[in-house]
This record gives C-alpha cells, sequence and structure tokens, in this order.
C-alpha cells in the first residue's frame, strides 16, 4: 500500500510513561471500529505520558511560537489487521493536553483527536549519573504532575519486555465524527530506554479523564523514561470498519 504524505515531523524527547493495568470493559468504549484492544500477556493498559514536543514542522512548514511544546497524553491500545493480514499496533488516545490552543484546534479539526489546551511547564535535568524529568499542567487552579528519577544512562530495550510493548506502538487510530475510524502511521526507530528508579504522580483523573479510571490509576504496574526520536506522522485514511 502507498505510504500517505507526510503530515508532521518533529523530536519527541523524554517521554514519560506511567503504565496502569485497566480492565477490557474499560478500555472497550474508546476502541474505534475495525479495531480491538491490544493485550500484552493477558491484559490491557492505560498509559498517562508526558513529553516534549520539539522542532515541529506541519506540511514541511515550522510555524513561530508552535514549533516547542509539552504535550500530556492519557492514551489506550489497540490493533488492526491490514488487508495483507499484517497487525498495525496503535494507540487510541482519551485526552491530550498541549499548551497553545492553535495546535489543539489543529489536531481536532485534522484528526478529531481530543485534544485540550492547558497552561504547562517542563522540566528536564542531569545531577551526577540522575536524570530528573518533570512535566506539569494546570488544571482548575491547580497544578497536575508527572515527576521522574532515572539514571542518565540509556538502554536498549529488551525483546518481549513491558517496555517494548509500550513503545512499540506505531499507529493512532480514532472514531471520526461519522462513527468510521481514521488511521495514521507514526514512524521513528525503536527508542532507548533511562531505568527509572522513584517516580511520583499526581493527577485529577476524575474530572481530566473519567471516574471510570479512577481505581485503576491509583498505583502504576511500570514506570518508564524514553528517550526519544526524530518522529514523522503522515496524513491519516479512513480505514473500513
Amino acid at each position: 500500500m502507498q505510504e500517505e504524505p507526510l503530515f508532521l515531523s518533529a523530536h519527541w524527547q523524554y517521554l514519560a510513561m506511567v503504565n496502569y493495568e485497566v480492565p477490557p470493559e474499560i478500555v472497550m468504549p474508546y476502541v474505534p471500529k475495525g479495531t480491538e484492544p491490544d493485550f500484552y500477556n493477558g491484559k490491557t493498559y492505560a498509559s498517562l505520558v508526558g513529553f516534549w514536543f520539539a522542532h515541529t514542522r506541519v506540511m514541511s512548514f515550522s510555524i513561530p511560537f508552535h514549533r516547542n511544546f509539552e504535550e500530556v497524553n492519557l492514551r489506550l491500545y489497540v490493533r488492526r489487521q491490514d488487508a495483507d493480514g499484517q497487525w498495525q499496533r496503535g494507540v487510541v488516545f482519551v485526552k491530550e493536553i498541549v499548551p497553545r490552543l492553535a495546535i489543539a484546534l489543529t489536531a481536532r479539526w485534522v484528526y478529531n483527536e481530543p485534544y485540550i489546551s492547558l497552561p504547562m511547564q517542563h522540566s528536564i535535568l542531569v545531577k551526577g549519573s540522575n536524570l530528573l524529568v518533570e512535566y506539569r499542567w494546570k488544571f482548575k487552579k491547580e497544578w497536575n504532575f508527572i515527576k521522574l528519577k532515572a539514571d542518565a544512562q540509556p538502554q536498549p530495550l529488551q525483546q518481549g519486555s513491558p517496555e517494548e510493548f509500550i513503545t512499540e506502538h506505531y499507529w493512532g487510530f480514532n472514531r471520526q465524527k461519522n462513527g468510521n475510524t481514521m488511521g495514521y502511521r507514526v514512524a521513528h526507530p525503536q527508542w532507548q530506554v533511562f531505568p527509572v528508579q522513584a517516580h511520583e504522580v499526581y493527577c485529577n483523573v476524575a474530572e481530566l479523564y473519567g471516574s471510570q479510571f479512577v481505581p485503576y490509576m491509583q498505583t502504576p504496574a511500570s514506570v518508564l523514561l524514553a528517550k526519544g526520536s526524530d518522529i514523522e506522522v503522515r496524513k491519516g485514511r479512513q480505514i473500513s470498519g
């Protein structure tokens, strides 16, 4: 199948991923037509992800004041079998937060993705052999955050590991307003990860994502910090249900 044209290119850095086991019945309402939940060792997951979006270009154009920004999202894991019988493993977003209203509006218009705009901050600091990463977003006058302390030396992903499952999803899928499903490819090399030593998370889960997630987003099953890389997001196409 012919590759779709390039829509966006950027460099994703320091992806903090806090991963929670959630039951399939929590995932199912978000699964777009033509896809199914993706399981790891018989379990389904939700990930609270914060990262730094850098050097962003849309349709090969660099937009002033919109090149570098934070993003925090809650994502679930799905997969789809294409016409050749190959599995496309991807994500579906519950909500995505960015600091620029124009970015949120564009993503909602082009992809119908659930973006909102909130005040955001981040901090990335190397102290000796440690890497300290923090992402913050202000919701209802209160700062929510993800804080990680990790080894400053990245390591390769281990085959079959939870980290590989979480990071090796190269498609985005979402439900369009007419009920059909859009799929778009996100291309990047395999990421290295920084071994995480400690983490702290505060998030108003109920009001940001829904009370159904609250019982399951208390203690994470795993926490990882990916180094990131250059990425390419291809234009979306409608897929059959």
